[in-house]
């Protein structure tokens, strides 16, 4: 709204400040007769008031054009002005009955979008933020049609809320992921960080956001943390405690899936830390990530440019030893980052050498070992995707990738 500054007629000593909201501008008689009295008289003391701001944009300045020209005497200006504030009257008047309409409107299509099933997908899954059951479903319906579900950064509300503009436009499900620094920068970067308090605050700030206007576009919206590396538990242990607040209170966790990152750490390390922060995430129908090898590159602040270049690929052996510890956590769910030569960073297509060929043997492997029936008892996830070349990314979804992450692109 813009405020256009007026002296009050009756008493000089005091400015009125008359808020022109772009919700009165109706196409109603009362309405226009409004605005005209009001731009009118604004026209008329321009001489006695400060102008108004020079960034009123150029609709408003063509919307004040056709009004009537106002006269230079004062006594115009007053006629004007009192013809104005009648209109406001009787425009306002109409309107009550017009807003109780609109708020019912409003309330019945929230309603509608809430109650939505896409029917193309399970039955468990609906508009607004997925958990538990429905986001396990969500990620077998993506293994088994073999698609990918785009993971991506976001630092701030507005970028929260380009993600699922995009996923209502495009008509699919989208993943919002908050890393530790995109959580912290939410926060403020002269908050204080003390324990992790500032990177922890803005991402449940996030999230909570999320929360309150996923359902409004109407699709399936998965809310993830990123990597987590062993110096962040601080982090990591603070989220999941929101979960468990929310969790009492809602009967689902505040976020849907959390990411460990240790593959710094020793496979053992790895396998044990994840197996019990798993055993606690588990209680609260949070899904797990975990990171195996590890994805060159740099990303918030980890530098993995030379490392060793074995490490960019993992191995089916160290998969199975993931799966068969992750599989025995009641009622846990998980999905496994594993390296194939995947890089963080920004690289043109043709300098990263991708080796997606590891993820079909590492299913073959582990299917082998469960003697299953599934070709993809596996859900691999995809970091480090930048300079890949589609045919690989195809390939790799293929072998049972669900989700994408798109940071630097």
């Amino acid at each position: 709204a813009k405020y256009i500054r007026l002296k009050n007629f009756c008493a000089q000593k005091h400015p009125v400040w008359v808020r022109i909201s772009p919700l009165c501008i109706m196409p109603s008689k009362a309405c226009s007769v409004a605005i005209a009295g009001v731009g009118a008289y604004a026209a008329a003391q321009a001489f006695l008031a400060p102008s108004v701001s020079p960034q009123v944009n150029q609709q408003q300045v063509r919307n004040l054009r056709q009004q009537p020209a106002a006269t230079e005497s004062s006594s115009a200006a007053a006629g004007a002005l009192t013809l104005g504030v009648a209109g406001v009257a009787v425009a306002s008047a109409a309107q009550v009955g017009k807003r109780t309409a609109r708020r019912s409107q409003v309330v019945r299509q929230a309603t509608a979008v809430a109650e939505k099933v896409f029917t193309k997908m399970p039955a468990s899954v609906k508009p607004g933020v997925v958990t538990g059951q429905a986001l396990v479903d969500l990620l077998n319906y993506a293994k088994e049609n073999e698609f990918a579900i785009p993971g991506v950064n976001v630092v701030s509300s507005s970028s929260v809320n380009a993600c699922m503009e995009a996923a209502k436009k495009a008509g699919g499900p989208v993943m919002v992921t908050f890393s530790r620094g995109g959580g912290q920068f939410l926060a403020g970067k002269a908050a204080d960080n003390t324990d992790d308090a500032a990177c922890i605050a803005g991402t449940v700030a996030g999230a909570l956001h999320v929360r309150q206007v996923a359902k409004l576009y109407g699709v399936p919206v998965i809310l993830h943390t990123d990597h987590c590396q062993k110096s962040w538990l601080p982090w990591f242990d603070g989220l999941i405690e929101a979960s468990e607040e929310y969790f009492e209170k809602n009967g689902e966790p505040l976020f849907s899936s959390h990411m460990l990152d240790l593959s710094e750490e020793s496979l053992e390390d790895n396998i044990s830390i994840c197996k019990k922060y798993l055993e606690r995430m588990a209680k609260i129908n949070l899904l797990l990530e975990m990171e195996l090898g590890v994805t060159g590159g740099e990303e918030d602040g980890v530098d993995n440019t030379d490392v060793d270049s074995s490490r960019l690929y993992t191995q089916p052996e160290e998969v199975w030893q993931v799966y068969e510890a992750l599989s025995s956590v009641p009622n846990g769910n998980f999905t496994v980052a594993a390296a194939f030569g995947n890089v963080h960073g920004v690289y043109a297509p043709g300098n990263v050498s991708l080796k997606p060929v590891i993820l079909h043997n590492t299913q073959e492997y582990i299917k082998e070992k469960l003697g299953c029936e599934s070709d993809k008892p596996v859900s691999f996830v995809f970091h480090g995707g930048s300079g890949s070349s589609l045919e690989d990314i195809r390939y790799a979804i293929e072998a049972g990738v669900v989700k994408m992450n798109i940071d630097t692109d």
